[in-house]
């Protein structure tokens, strides 16, 4: 397989789409359900932190009930749970009603977005395994773009209701594409026990770690983004959705860039992305009280931000490469953890007096501490390449080494011993005791290496 097969991607990106809209939409219709339900704003507001807690918290718990079945099958299955869980929301009548919905469909949310990343990559040819789970996950930001907008106007216009049930369509028609359009070939059973074990590993860790981390540092900025552009900035009200929309084409661009980036160098890019990230808000500090900077700013945080998402994904399949479902969907249930933390931690630092204009400097901190964690990573990389290439990194490895020394030079004098006319027969066939003894201290390594690995 050389090129990508773009079908079954686009059906995946149908369903990441209706899966982003219902998670960000219910923001901008939260006064009429505040009204309806006859809730505070406050309880109201639990329905955004109590859907990323139920994504955090549950997707993983439902990516090992389902870890036994076909991928393409578990996705049929969390599409069906999903479209459920909205037509709940659609005929919820109390708001204990609503917030059960709420959750029912959280709980599809990081189980559906691990398994389809790791059948994205399975469509993709090597090299190209980031780009096919770029093409899902621009269902994600298309949903911020255009389907967060549609539905907010369309509650408006026929209630919040009505807007849930657009998104029950979406989720049929998500359904219905995946069934026609993903092959049978990557209806593939996965191994539990090895799912388990694949998760062991530092570098999946310190992946999800970062995940956190970054994600943290995008919801606290943007968590408050409009009053920041509003009462900050100056910008009048009746053009932040300009502005979201400028913020919605950066996220766009950062999706395909971070995709390409990471088929390249995937940590490299990560630490570049986080620092630029850190720049860009340390530069709204600075500046986001200029209208014009504060726009171009907002796109480029955008573009820098979401990158991360894509070439993180893509980096938590790779180190699971084995068995990666289970590993993929910790990392989105990763993503949503930071965004419940980054949500909270703004809010905490508003109640204690700190001024809306503090938040991007707090975020710019926290994308370095990410950029720190980015390091780390990579020298764990760096020194576990060095151990498999057998240079003494470690006393195990230098002592594996001087075992191997003795060795070659036993086998050296054993062939001394037993073949006095080796030199004249080695010259004759082209080769050499210096050959032979290359070829011994090669088998060595080998056999180092693989001492090592185990």
């Amino acid at each position: 397989m050389n090129k990508i097969s773009y079908k079954p991607l686009i059906a995946l990106a149908i369903a990441a789409f209706g899966i982003g809209t219902t998670e960000f939409v219910i923001m901008g219709l939260l006064p009429q359900i505040a009204v309806d339900l006859k809730v505070s704003m406050a309880s109201a507001g639990l329905l955004v932190s109590g859907y990323a807690l139920g994504v955090a918290a549950g997707g993983p718990l439902l990516a090992l009930l389902v870890a036994k079945l076909p991928r393409r099958r578990s996705l049929t299955a969390l599409m069906a749970l999903f479209i459920a869980g909205n037509m709940g929301c659609s005929l919820a009548s109390r708001y204990g009603w609503l917030m059960t919905a709420r959750m029912v469909t959280a709980l599809c949310h990081s189980a559906f977005f691990g398994v389809g990343a790791v059948m994205a990559a399975d469509l993709a040819p090597t090299g190209k395994q980031a780009r096919a789970i770029a093409v899902m996950i621009s269902g994600l930001t298309l949903a911020n773009v255009i389907g967060v907008p549609l539905g907010t106007a369309i509650g408006q216009i026929a209630g919040w209701r009505m807007t849930f049930l657009c998104v029950v369509v979406i989720g049929i028609l998500g359904l219905a594409t995946l069934v026609l359009w993903v092959p049978s070939g990557t209806d593939r059973r996965p191994d539990l026990k090895a799912e388990l074990r694949s998760i062991r590993t530092p570098k999946v860790w310190l992946t999800l770690a970062i995940s956190v981390v970054a994600s943290t540092s995008m919801f606290y900025f943007f968590t408050y983004i409009t009053p920041i552009l509003i009462q900050v900035s100056g910008i009048p009200a009746t053009r932040v959705s300009w502005v979201l929309l400028t913020c919605g084409l950066g996220l766009t661009a950062g999706n395909i860039l971070g995709a390409r980036l990471a088929d390249w160098r995937p940590q490299i890019s990560v630490a570049t992305a986080l620092i630029l990230t850190a720049t860009v808000l340390f530069a709204f500090t600075w500046f986001g009280h200029m209208r014009t900077a504060a726009v171009a700013l907002v796109g480029l945080w955008g573009c820098c931000s979401f990158s991360l998402c894509a070439m993180l994904q893509a980096e938590a399949v790779r180190h699971a490469w084995r068995a990666p479902n289970i590993a993929s969907t910790l990392n989105i249930s990763s993503f949503n953890l930071g965004n419940a933390i980054g949500a909270s931690l703004a809010a905490l630092t508003l109640s204690r007096g700190q001024s809306l204009s503090s938040l991007p400097a707090v975020a710019g901190l926290i994308a370095l501490i990410g950029f720190m964690l980015t390091l780390a990573w990579i020298g764990i990389s760096a020194r576990d390449r060095n151990r498999l290439a057998g240079r003494p990194s470690s006393p195990h490895t230098l002592i594996s080494h001087e075992f191997c020394g003795r060795i070659q030079n036993l086998r050296a004098e054993n062939h001394r011993r037993t073949s006095p006319h080796a030199r004249i027969s080695g010259s004759r066939s082209g080769t050499s005791d210096g050959d032979a003894e290359v070829r011994d201290r090669l088998s060595c390594e080998g056999d180092n290496d693989s001492q090592v690995e185990r």
